[in-house]
C-alpha cells in the first residue's frame, strides 16, 4: 500500500492529472497539451519543450542536480577584502537517517547561502557531525559494533542523503567531533579553562542513570524523574564530578544579551535560564574543633557587601558534605536534629574577610533556585535575622542610613563608609582578585557538570597522581584518544576504567606512577565551540587561527531548533566568551542573529488507552476518524514526527514523490521558519507551489515563443496604454525585489517572499502580448523573478534561465546571459523607484464595493498585513469596518486596491 500521503485526496487528483499529461498551464487562454513520450528538456537537448509534467520534473532536476552541486564545490580562497556571511545550521547527530526536520533547516540555511552568495558575499555554510554520545554506544552495544564504525556508516549514509536532497554544504569544511583532530582541541580548550580556574572536581550528588549507567544533567530529566534517553527512573548518587564554571560568566553573559538583536523569544530564554545576577559566591575554609580540615565551601550570598555581618552559613541536607567521601559528614551528621535547623560544631572561615562562623544544617532548604548553601546575613535578610536569633549566633550591623537616605556600611574594615553599590563592586573585585570568589552570578545557575562514565566521549585530559593530586595532561601530548576495551558496560563506573594498560600512566609533573582519569565529557563541550573550528578546520597547529576567527566570526545567521535554545546556546556563548578574554578572538559572542526553526507535524491517531495507529489502521471514511477494528473514537492530534507514533515521513521518499525543488519550495512557504508546519499536502501549499512552478514555465514559455515569432522587439512600438501598463510592471518589479530582499536580510519570512513572487508570476502572466515582445520592463522583470527564485528552487530556475538563453535580441544586457541563474547578481531596486512619491492613494473596497481612499506609504503598499492595518486604522476603517467580521483581505497585485469580504 502506498503512503498515507501519497493517497490524500486534493494532491492525488493533481497529480493524476498531472501525471496523465492533462494539467492546465496558466493562463487559461494558453493550454499547452504535452506528448506522451519523454522528449528531454531543453539543456539536455537544445529544444525548448513547452510541457512542464512529471517527467520535466524529473529531468530538470536529474540533469542541474549534479552541476548545481558541482558548482558549489569549487571553493575559491578567502577574499577578505568581500564582505563575508557565515550561515551556521545545527550540525546533526549521526543517526544513520535524516527526518523531515532536518530537511527544513538545511533547506533554510541553504536558500540563505545561495542568496548571500548571489549578493556578492564571501559565503561559508558548513556541515559537521556531532559524532559522540550514548546513542551510539547503545545501539553498538545492542549490535555488537564498535561505535566508531557504527558512527562512520551512518555518517557516510547521512553525507549521502544530503547530497541527495540538493543542499550544497562546503563539504572542504566537514568536521566530525569524535575524530582526533578534532576532540584533541576540545581537550586543548578543557586544559586553558583548566589553567584559568575554570575546571575543578568536587563530590556531589548527581542524576545517575541505572540503564545507561552514567550521570546525566538536569536538563536530561524529565518532570518525573525519569531519564531523557533510557525512560528509567533516575537514581541519585554521590560522585566525584569534573565541572566547568560557568557561574563565572553568568553575569557578562546576561549582560551581552542586551546588544543582540532579538531572538523570537530566545534572548528571553537565555535570561531566564541564567537568573537575576545579584550576588556571588564567597570562598570558606572548614574546621572543627580548630583543626582545618582539607575541604572548602563555597556559599552564595545576595547581598556580599554586608559580608562582615554574617552568622552563619546555612548548608541543605542533601548538601555533599553531609554524604559521599566528606571528613566532616560524621561530625555533621552527629548533630542533626530530625525536623530542627541544627547549629553544628564546624566552623567555616571566610577566606576573604578571615571571619569564622559556624554552619547550619537546615531542616527544610527554602534556598532559592539551585542553590545548597548560603551565608547568612541578618543585617540584609528578616530570615536570617529569625535563623541568629532562634540559635544564638552572633552577628554584627553593618548597614546604616546616612543623614541624606543614602545606606552606607558601618563595621566593614576598608569597607566601611562606602555606598552599597560601591562597596558591592569594590568586594567582589577584591574576592576575584583574591581568587576566593566573587563572580557576580545569579542563584539559579549551577556550574556545568560535564562527567559521563561512558566510553564514546572526549576523554577528560587529567591524571591522577597521589602524590601531585590531579594534572593536567601536557599540550604536546595531546590527544589523550580514547583505548580500544573489549566491553562498552561501565557496571557502575566509566568502561574506560577496564583498559589497563590506558588508565596506568605517569605522573606529567613528578613522573610516579599515576592513573588517567576514566570519565569522559559531556557531548555538550564539543559542540560549545564547533563553529570557531569551521573557520579553520585542517588546522594542525591550534583550534583554529585568530586571523580567520575573527574574519568569519561572529556566525551572521544561526539556524536550529528551538530545544537548543537554552542549553547548548549557553554554553556555546559561555566557550566564545571565554575564548575572547582568551585573546583567541576579538568578537565576544559567537552568533548575531538566531533563527529557532519551528517543527514538522505529523497527525497521529491515539486509542483511548493511548496507543498510537498506524494509518492502514485507521477509518478515515467517516465525519471522524475511528479505529477500523473497534469502531472506537480516535483522539487525533498533531505531534512531533516519530517512528513510535507513526506520523514520520521518510525524506527520501517525499523528494522522490514530488521532487527537490516542490519540496524545497513547500517548506519554505508553508509557515513562517519560526513556526510549526503541520505535515498535510491536503492543504493548498503543496499543490500551490507546484502550480506556480507551473506559471514560471508557462511565463518563460510564452517569452521564448513571443520572441521567435520571427517580429523584432521594438520598444517604441508600444503604444501609450502598453508603456503604462509596462511601467506599472517596473514598478511591482522593484516594490517586490524590495520586500523580497528585506525578508531575506531582516525578518527571514521566507513565506511571504514566495508569496510576492508568486504575486509578481501573477502579473507577468497577464501582460499583454505585444508588452511581452516588445517591453524590456517585462524582460526585466521575468529575469528578476527567476534571479530571486533560484536560491529556493534552484534546479527548475536554473532551466528556465537556460531557456532564457535561447532569446536572441534580448533587451536587458545587464545580466550575465553567459552564467547561470545562480551566478546572476541578486537584483536591486532602480534609483528612479526610490524617488517615487512616498504615499500611494489606496482604493477600500468592502464586498467589492468601492468606498474611498486612504494614503498608504509606498514602500508598504505591497504588503497585504501592514495595507490591512493601515485601513483599519484609518478613520474610513474605522467607521466601516470597527466591530465587522473580517473574513479576508484581498490585496490587488497590480493596482493600488484592497478588497475587505466582510460578513453582511
Amino acid at each position: 500500500m502506498a503512503p498515507a500521503w501519497q493517497r490524500l485526496g486534493a494532491w492525488a487528483s493533481l497529480l493524476k492529472r498531472q501525471q496523465r499529461g492533462w494539467l492546465e498551464v496558466i493562463p487559461q487562454e494558453r493550454r499547452v497539451f504535452p506528448s506522451y513520450c519523454n522528449r528531454g528538456i531543453y539543456s539536455a537537448t537544445g529544444k525548448w519543450t513547452n510541457d512542464y509534467v512529471l517527467q520535466t520534473r524529473k529531468d530538470v532536476e536529474k540533469w542541474w542536480h549534479p552541476q548545481i552541486k558541482d558548482q558549489a564545490s569549487r571553493i575559491s580562497e578567502v577574499d577578505k577584502s568581500k564582505p563575508k556571511f557565515y550561515v551556521l545550521s545545527m550540525f546533526p547527530y549521526p543517526s544513520g537517517k535524516l527526518h523531515m526536520g532536518h530537511v527544513r533547516v538545511y533547506t533554510i540555511s541553504d536558500t540563505i547561502a545561495r542568496f548571500q552568495k548571489m549578493r556578492g558575499m564571501q559565503v561559508i555554510n558548513p556541515m559537521g557531525w556531532d559524532a559522540f554520545g550514548l546513542p551510539a554506544e547503545n545501539a553498538a552495544i545492542e549490535r555488537d559494533l564498535h561505535p566508531e564504525s557504527w558512527t562512520q556508516s551512518n555518517i557516510e549514509h547521512m553525507r549521502n542523503q544530503l547530497d541527495r536532497l540538493g543542499l550544497c554544504f562546503n563539504w572542504d569544511r566537514e568536521i566530525t567531533t569524535c575524530l582526533p583532530d578534532y576532540y584533541k582541541w576540545t581537550q586543548y580548550l578543557f586544559i586553558k579553562l583548566y589553567e584559568a580556574g575554570l575546571v575543578y572536581q568536587k563530590e556531589a550528588l548527581v542524576n545517575w542513570d541505572p540503564v545507561d549507567q552514567t550521570v546525566l544533567a538536569n536538563e536530561q530529566v524529565d518532570e518525573h524523574g525519569y531519564s531523557w534517553r533510557s525512560g528509567s527512573k533516575v537514581e541519585q548518587k554521590y560522585l566525584k564530578q569534573w565541572f566547568i564554571k560557568t557561574t563565572a560568566y553568568a553575569k557578562a553573559l546576561r549582560d551581552a544579551l542586551a546588544d543582540l538583536p532579538e531572538w523570537y523569544g530566545i534572548k528571553g530564554m537565555q535570561a531566564h535560564w541564567i537568573g537575576d545576577c545579584v550576588g556571588c559566591r564567597l570562598d570558606f575554609t572548614l574546621k572543627v574543633d580548630g583543626q582545618v580540615i582539607g575541604e572548602k565551601l563555597s556559599a552564595y550570598t545576595a547581598t556580599p557587601e554586608a559580608i562582615y555581618g554574617a552568622s552563619h552559613v546555612a548548608i541543605s541536607l542533601d548538601h555533599g558534605l553531609l554524604h559521599g567521601h566528606s571528613p566532616l559528614k560524621a561530625a555533621l551528621q552527629k548533630a542533626l536534629v530530625p525536623g530542627k535547623n541544627c547549629l553544628t560544631p564546624v566552623i567555616a572561615v571566610n577566606m576573604l574577610t578571615q571571619q569564622e562562623v559556624p554552619v547550619v544544617v537546615l531542616a527544610e532548604a527554602d534556598f532559592e533556585g539551585s542553590l545548597d548553601s548560603k551565608i547568612g546575613i541578618p543585617s540584609t535578610s528578616s530570615e536570617d535575622t529569625t535563623l541568629a536569633q532562634t540559635l544564638g549566633l552572633a552577628y554584627s550591623e553593618v548597614i546604616e542610613m546616612s543623614p541624606d537616605g543614602t545606606e552606607i556600611l558601618c563595621n566593614s574594615a576598608e569597607f566601611t563608609g562606602m555606598k552599597r553599590p560601591d562597596a558591592f563592586l569594590a568586594l567582589t573585585q577584591k574576592a576575584r582578585r583574591k581568587k576566593v570568589g566573587g563572580d557576580v552570578t545569579s542563584d539559579k545557575l549551577k556550574d556545568w557538570l560535564i562527567s559521563r562514565q561512558r566510553y564514546w566521549g572526549t576523554p577528560i585530559p587529567m591524571v591522577h597522581c597521589p602524590t601531585c593530586g590531579s594534572q593536567p595532561v601536557p599540550l604536546e601530548d595531546l590527544p589523550v584518544t580514547l583505548p580500544s576495551i573489549t566491553s562498552l558496560t561501565g557496571k557502575g563506573g566509566s568502561p574506560l576504567a577496564a583498559a589497563s594498560e590506558w588508565v596506568h600512566c605517569s605522573c606529567p609533573r613528578c613522573k610516579g606512577a599515576a592513573q588517567r582519569e576514566t570519565d569522559t565529557m559531556d557531548t555538550f563541550v564539543d559542540s560549545a565551540w564547533y563553529y570557531f573550528r569551521y573557520t579553520d578546520p585542517q588546522n594542525a597547529q591550534s583550534p583554529f587561527s585568530s586571523a580567520l576567527a575573527d574574519y568569519w566570526m561572529p556566525v551572521d545567521l544561526y539556524i536550529g531548533g528551538k530545544e537548543h535554545a537554552v542549553m547548548h546556546l549557553f554554553y556555546a556563548r559561555f566557550f566564545s566568551h571565554f575564548c575572547h578574554d582568551q585573546k583567541l578572538v576579538k568578537h565576544r559572542e559567537p552568533f548575531h542573529k538566531l533563527l529557532a526553526q519551528g517543527l514538522i507535524k505529523g497527525q497521529t491517531f491515539r486509542l483511548p488507552s493511548g496507543r498510537y495507529l498506524r494509518r492502514e489502521e485507521v477509518d478515515l471514511t467517516g465525519p471522524i476518524p475511528v479505529h477500523a477494528q473497534t469502531r472506537e473514537t480516535l483522539e487525533v492530534t498533531w505531534e512531533k514526527m516519530s517512528k513510535s507514533k507513526y506520523n514520520g515521513v521518510d525524506p527520501e521518499e517525499v523528494v522522490e514523490q514530488y521532487g527537490i525543488d516542490t519540496v524545497r519550495l513547500y517548506i519554505l512557504f508553508a509557515a513562517p521558519p519560526e513556526k510549526d508546519i503541520l505535515w498535510d499536502v491536503k492543504t493548498d501549499a503543496l499543490p500551490g507551489v507546484l502550480r506556480w512552478q507551473q506559471r514560471l514555465w508557462s511565463l518563460v514559455t510564452r517569452f521564448i515563443e513571443a520572441r521567435a515569432s520571427g517580429e523584432l522587439p521594438k520598444p517604441p512600438l508600444l503604444s501609450s496604454q502598453e508603456k503604462a501598463e509596462a511601467k506599472k510592471l517596473w514598478e511591482y518589479k522593484n516594490s517586490v525585489i524590495s520586500q523580497v530582499t528585506s525578508h531575506f536580510t531582516e525578518d527571514f519570512s521566507l513565506n511571504s517572499a514566495i508569496s510576492h513572487l508568486m504575486g509578481l508570476s501573477s502579473a507577468l502572466l497577464q501582460a499583454s502580448q505585444r508588452v511581452v515582445l516588445h517591453s524590456p520592463e517585462f524582460e526585466d522583470a521575468l529575469c528578476a523573478l527567476l534571479v530571486m527564485t533560484a536560491p529556493m528552487a534552484p534546479h527548475i530556475t536554473s532551466e528556465l534561465w537556460a531557456g532564457l538563453t535561447l532569446v536572441q535580441r534580448k533587451l536587458c544586457t545587464h545580466y550575465a546571459w553567459d552564467s547561470g541563474v545562480l551566478c546572476q547578481t541578486w537584483p536591486t531596486v532602480d534609483p528612479q523607484f526610490l524617488q517615487l512619491p512616498d504615499v500611494v492613494q489606496m482604493a477600500v473596497l468592502i464586498n467589492n464595493k468601492a468606498y474611498g481612499k486612504i494614503p498608504v506609504p509606498h514602500q508598504v503598499a505591497q504588503d497585504q498585513d501592514k495595507v490591512r492595518e493601515f485601513v483599519l486604522q484609518s478613520e474610513l476603517g474605522m467607521k466601516l469596518l470597527q466591530g465587522r467580521s473580517i473574513k479576508k483581505a484581498f490585496l490587488s497585485p497590480r493596482t493600488a486596491l484592497i478588497n475587505f469580504l466582510v460578513q453582511e
